[in-house]
């Protein structure tokens, strides 16, 4: 019997003030992602439906972009493994929006490896808060 490795989740947040909506529409358009996470992607182009190729020069990659706008989340997952990726949720607070970026990491993933990842997520928050408040 093989033993269940749930891994380390992370998640982290960021308030936006714009209404939810809006912020769940800019995150749909991957078209963005440039904008927002250029580490991950420099180059977006739309392959069918859903699936996006993204890349940042030679290194490219297929995502899938699932949208739930009623319930506030805009998941950018790899078309090929659907549950590694970025899963993110948008939330009504008090006065506009909390943006919520969840990842997953192997259990054996490098604790400096995962804060790295971490510094580049804070750095995208922050980019999707000035996008959408501008």
């Amino acid at each position: 019997m093989t033993s269940f490795e749930p891994g380390r989740a992370e998640t982290r947040t960021i308030s936006v003030a714009a209404a939810p909506a809006q912020v769940v529409d800019y995150l749909a358009d991957p078209r963005h992602i440039p904008d927002w996470a250029p580490d991950f992607a420099t180059v977006v182009t739309h392959e069918h439906d859903n699936v996006w190729r993204v890349g940042t020069g030679a290194d490219a990659r297929r995502i899938l972009v699932r949208v739930a706008p009623e319930q506030g989340v805009v998941d950018v997952v790899s078309a090929d493994a659907p549950n590694l990726g970025l899963f993110t949720r948008v939330l009504p607070n008090l006065t506009g929006a909390e943006l919520i970026f969840s990842l997953f990491f192997p259990a054996d993933t490098d604790p400096q490896a995962v804060a790295a990842q971490l510094a580049v997520v804070d750095r995208e928050l922050r980019a999707v808060r000035e996008q959408v408040e501008a």
